[in-house]
């Protein structure tokens, strides 16, 4: 299985072989379960559907009841597809675990960065900002000038301006595995991943 499904759990220190200390963030990778395969034949592709989490059969609704009940599974809050073509491998209700990466392995994070509302153009694109002379003390931290002249005499479309910050889907290539606790299902990934603690992300093997 290339990838699993994961929870954030928070950022601290690791001491490396050589004793150096470096940031990393603890996620929960998996138990995750096999809820459907797909097939070239059936479904035109390969693919393996997982499911992450255990959900209320109250908040579930029916159609998605019965996708359960075929892999003799209860609810689950997550699904997500992954490309695999040795699906021959794996059976309904088979349970993936952490235990499918190892320590140096080298993997791409995605996920939903945490939102920020609306910010200005300096927070949200770096802008430097306007000088705080020439009668400009109230325009520091504005866009500035963003048109043209007597042609084309409109603002182009895709412009930095200010607006909604963050909630958007992120992914972070190439980052190490340091560390893997397979009893526990916790990885250890050096560096930060995207959104809040709690998040749910997508671990996917390069």
């Amino acid at each position: 299985m290339k990838g699993l499904l994961a929870k954030k759990i928070g950022v601290t220190n690791f001491f490396d072989q050589n004793g150096d200390s470096v940031a990393i963030t603890v996620v929960e990778a998996g138990p995750c379960y096999v809820t459907q395969i797909k097939t070239i034949e059936k479904d035109g592709y390969n693919a393996v559907q997982i499911g992450f989490l255990p959900k209320k059969k109250k908040h579930t609704t029916k159609p998605l009841l019965n996708h359960f009940t075929k892999a003799d599974l209860e609810p689950l809050k997550v699904l997500k597809e992954f490309k695999y073509d040795n699906y021959k491998e794996l059976n309904l209700g088979d349970v993936l675990k952490a235990d499918i990466f190892s320590v140096g392995e080298k993997v791409n994070v995605s996920g939903i960065s945490k939102g920020k509302g609306f910010a200005g153009v300096v927070k949200r694109h770096k802008f430097k900002g306007g000088p705080k002379s020439h009668g400009q003390s109230d325009r520091v931290r504005a866009p500035g000038s963003l048109g043209q002249s007597s042609f084309p005499s409109r603002v182009y479309k895709g412009l930095k301006m200010a607006g909604r910050m963050g909630n958007s889907g992120v992914t972070i290539k190439n980052l190490e595995i340091l560390k893997v606790e397979t009893d526990k299902n916790l990885i250890f990934i050096k560096g930060g991943v995207p959104g809040p603690n709690k998040g749910i992300l997508e671990i996917v093997k390069r």
